[in-house]
């Protein structure tokens, strides 16, 4: 282990304590992972076995239809592909198939680019990591003296959540914003300078905050003299060869291989691709696909970017008063949770795991995303949906659990259930399946697999859960 990776897990103790549920996390998890029981034969190996990839493809294809809206996903290993494939189709208009070019919406996955391009103005020595948001916009309230660029970076600067702003607005003007008249980065700035304070002193608590990012935004553009997008194309996207990576501006460019998201409603899927919120830029708006962001794992592996030592500040974990509270988005998915241990610039970071990682999720009208970087494994894997009833941490984690050595993430568990809503009951007979076929086997020497628990007291068709129970050596949430 490096000094400075060991510098970032002795600060850990300082970084956010999740609010969520572990639970959710490790029963997808376990669910999921069932599914990679004969790839640990090969763990110490660094090319993963056909039958491996196999297995995956196959458990994917199960979940999404090739005539319904989809998924794409990516894993790398060592810097090289190991998977990459698309599900279902870019929309139920064309029915054109997902594959590694087909453009999503990243959503909240979008953070990271913002935060680095923070960063390289950072390198530039255009500005400081301690600087105020009144340095940078004189005109804002007194509130925003104590907020700095870090605060705004790590989601310790206690800003007003502007999706509530508005609400607040409307409910006394009347319907303001919607799909068609969407906010923009200046509307939210000016929701914020007609606060007269935030709702915590910077530094005190975490809050995940899209305010904070989508005013990172407009500081590069303050700063820079360039707007967000066109910043972000000329020192990340340009650089690094992600030429179909942009951020989306309505009538100002226009997204090639486009997916657009998709909502279940009863049994059928209906385009539900953009909201009053989806124009906001630095807390949402690029769209990328599996290629470029392909490029993007290798610029951050390789630091083309900035050094290891100018990235390091990205993941090191806030740090905050002993106790302090903290506050995740609604829209965590269940299953990353329970992995919410502690936050940096952009990522989310579990850096005392079995397999430290970096990650980050998105979720937006129609779209859920998520990315992993396991950087002592030097595996990545990347879920691009357009669909909102997957979970794109568990496929991400399943993803994972395929080819990462020793399989011992799940190696301090407890007893959990998958609830229902997590498979329909054409998956929940695949998976059941599965596990009947391995009905018990041993995780790192710690924790008992067993197959579906059938309860007289479930509600529905099928299997109420699947359940992990601890070893003697194991009694504890990881």
């Amino acid at each position: 282990m490096s000094a400075a990776r060991r510098t970032i897990a002795e600060n850990l103790g300082n970084g956010v304590r999740s609010t969520g549920n572990l639970a959710c996390a490790l029963c997808l998890l376990a669910l999921l992972g069932t599914l990679t029981h004969s790839v640990v034969a090969q763990q110490n190996q660094d090319i993963p076995s056909q039958k491996a990839t196999r297995e995956l493809d196959q458990a994917f294809s199960s979940l999404a239809p090739p005539d319904r809206p989809g998924f794409a996903v990516l894993v790398k290993k060592g810097g090289s592909v190991i998977f990459k494939k698309g599900y279902g189709v870019r929309d139920l208009r064309t029915k054109a198939r997902i594959d590694e070019h087909t453009n999503f919406r990243l959503a909240s996955f979008t953070k990271q680019f913002t935060a680095m391009a923070i960063m390289l103005l950072v390198h530039d020595h255009k500005l400081r990591y301690d600087q105020s948001l009144r340095d940078v916009f004189p005109e804002f309230p007194e509130y925003g003296k104590t907020v700095t660029v870090r605060n705004l970076l790590n989601h310790t600067g206690g800003l007003p959540d502007y999706e509530d702003l508005m609400d607040a607005m409307e409910k006394n003007k009347g319907p303001i914003w919607s799909a068609e008249n969407q906010i923009r980065d200046a509307e939210v700035l000016q929701l914020l300078e007609k606060e007269s304070q935030g709702k915590f002193v910077p530094g005190t608590k975490w809050g995940y905050s899209n305010s904070g990012y989508v005013v990172l935004g407009l500081i590069v553009a303050k700063v820079s003299g360039k707007s967000l997008p066109a910043f972000l194309h000329e020192r990340i996207f340009t650089p690094l060869k992600m030429d179909h990576t942009l951020v989306f501006e309505k009538g100002e460019n226009r997204v090639a291989d486009r997916a657009y998201g998709h909502s279940k409603k009863e049994n059928n899927f209906v385009e539900t691709d953009h909201s009053a919120t989806s124009a906001t830029q630095g807390d949402g708006g690029i769209y990328s696909n599996l290629e470029d962001l392909s490029k993007w794992d290798d610029a951050l592996r390789n630091h083309a970017l900035l050094s290891e030592r100018e990235f390091l500040p990205a993941i090191t974990p806030a740090k905050l008063p002993p106790g302090a509270e903290s506050e995740l988005a609604q829209d965590v998915p269940d299953s990353l949770r329970g992995h919410a241990n502690a936050y940096g610039f952009g990522w989310f970071l579990n850096l005392q795991d079995a397999h430290p990682l970096l990650w980050h999720y998105g979720d937006t009208m129609g779209f859920k995303t998520a990315i992993f970087r396991y950087t002592d494994d030097d595996l990545s894997v990347i879920v691009l949906c357009n669909r909102s009833d997957v979970d794109p941490g568990a496929l991400a984690l399943a993803a994972a659990q395929k080819f990462l050595a020793g399989n011992k993430s799940a190696a301090h568990c407890s007893r959990i259930e998958v609830p229902v809503r997590y498979c329909d009951r054409k998956e929940s007979a695949i998976l059941t399946d599965i596990l009947k076929s391995s009905h018990s086997r041993r995780d790192s020497g710690q924790c008992l697999l067993l197959a579906a628990d059938f309860s007289p007291r479930q509600a529905r068709q099928g299997p109420r859960g699947f359940w992990l129970f601890p070893s003697r050596k194991s009694g504890h949430l990881a």
